[in-house]
């Protein structure tokens, strides 16, 4: 029965204006990020003037281009176009995915869990025939032409959407999110200049308010967005939530995507209104578009290529969140397994790493001066962080043998406040770190944490 009900899916169809509209604002979305974040000076603050890059296991090659950073996110930036008006999507997408991707691995320094959900996101539209409605490609293309999609490929979207919020959710089910009101009780009473709102982020009672909702929200707001009885009430918490999260931390464009995502939970005729609105706005002709046809993949392996690809993709995005568990220790403390896990803004980190250099062979130190190194924002990142200590410490051992000290050895004091905590020793002061290699395995040289949080 179940076999015959997973048979009977595969076969049926949607109106394919949800996924267009869905491609038409991504694109436009994306295009406008490029352009905010170059015309904020970041390409050159972020990628050519640091003189060194924090890197993920793996893509240590993936490194800034210089100058030629710039023409990377030109072509991100018109790859983005394309795939909005659905011009040679197929190309366009892979680009766009691959620039994307390529901007986002340069230096770990910059990771957010949004830029990680645009790239997952980048690479399943890859799969997707959006450009089969309301597209350049569909327009000169009269076989590609079709008003009707496979439904799993509208719901593919909905899932990974559903899944970042369910997941976010999750990870707030732990005591310092619910109990101690943990990290919201730090950020919001800096938000005391806020216009009405200023005051009433200094109650405690408001920290808790705010630590319980967002977590409610997170792990409800699939539901009542895929049920047609509470989409509208939904769609108004997402417009809230996100605006409130707009005001209140530095975020970006990451609140008005998920607003925009939230639109193809609706059902086709808003987003047959919304392109016949954009047509009237273009002054093109939206029934050129129409017609009674269903989409199909070029040859049966091609789309049994992209289902099996699709499928897979989704079993990794289950469990790979869930790779924390392989670790002992305190996850919030020793991050392993913490990122591209759909942990949004749970943890509150400062500290500070002062790094020891010795000469093995006569046994003299020095201190090493973090700023002649590391822009203000690195070292801020590397000094709670420990993969980012290590590989700085390899980098400074590069450096020094370069200078003339042969073998140098490597230590680094380093103390962390946690959520609020007293700040506490962190990395092992007597572990020269020029000898230990990175890698996925468990750092035994983070000092254990002496507290509790419970939860997932």
């Amino acid at each position: 029965m179940t076999n015959f009900s997973l048979k009977a899916y595969v076969k049926t169809s949607s109106n394919a204006a949800p996924l267009a509209v869905f491609r038409v604002f991504f694109g436009l979305l994306m295009l406008i990020s490029i352009i905010r974040f170059a015309a904020n000076g970041w390409i050159n603050k972020l990628y050519i003037q640091p003189d060194f890059f924090f890197s993920y296991y793996g893509f240590e090659w993936v490194r800034p281009l210089g100058d030629f950073t710039y023409i990377l996110f030109v072509i991100c930036g018109l790859s983005a176009l394309f795939v909005s008006l659905g011009y040679q999507y197929r190309f366009s997408i892979i680009t766009f995915f691959l620039s994307f991707t390529y901007i986002e691995l340069m230096d770990k320094t910059t990771y957010l869990n949004h830029y990680y959900f645009i790239s997952i996101l980048s690479f399943l539209l890859i799969f997707l025939p959006a450009h089969a409605y309301f597209s350049i490609d569909a327009l000169k293309n009269e076989h590609l032409r079709s008003q009707k999609v496979p439904a799993w490929t509208i719901d593919s979207v909905k899932l990974l959407i559903m899944m970042v919020y369910f997941y976010a959710g999750l990870a707030k089910l732990n005591s310092d999110w619910l109990i101690e009101a943990m990290p919201l009780q730090i950020w919001l009473p800096a938000k005391y200049s806020l216009p009405l709102l200023g005051d009433f982020l200094q109650q405690q009672w408001t920290h808790y308010a705010f630590s319980w909702a967002g977590a409610i929200y997170d792990l409800t707001i699939p539901f009542l967005l895929i049920m047609k009885r509470t989409r509208i009430l939904a769609f108004v918490l997402v417009v809230i939530f996100h605006a409130l999260t707009r005001v209140l931390f530095p975020i970006g464009m990451f609140p008005y995507i998920m607003i925009v995502n939230a639109l193809i939970f609706f059902d086709a005729g808003l987003h047959n209104k919304i392109l016949s609105f954009i047509s009237r706005l273009l002054k093109i002709s939206k029934q050129k578009f129409d017609n009674a046809k269903v989409y199909s993949f070029p040859s049966a392996w091609v789309k049994k290529a992209s289902m099996g690809v699709i499928t897979l993709f989704f079993v990794f995005q289950l469990l790979f969140p869930f790779r924390y568990l392989l670790y002992p220790g305190e996850l919030f403390w020793n991050e392993e397994g913490f990122r591209f896990s759909w942990r949004v803004m749970l943890i509150e980190k400062a500290g500070y790493a002062n790094f020891k250099v010795v000469n093995p062979d006569n046994g003299n130190r020095f201190y090493v001066d973090n700023t002649q190194f590391l822009t203000r924002f690195q070292e801020k990142q590397m000094s709670t962080q420990a993969d980012f200590i290590l590989e700085y410490a390899h980098y400074l051992e590069d450096h020094y043998t370069k200078q003339g000290l042969r073998n140098p050895k490597i230590y680094v004091e380093s103390f962390v406040a946690l959520n609020g905590r007293r700040s506490r020793p962190y990395i092992n002061p007597d572990t020269d770190l020029t000898k230990i290699k990175p890698s996925l395995q468990h750092k035994t040289w983070i000092l254990p944490f002496d507290d509790e949080i419970k939860g997932l």
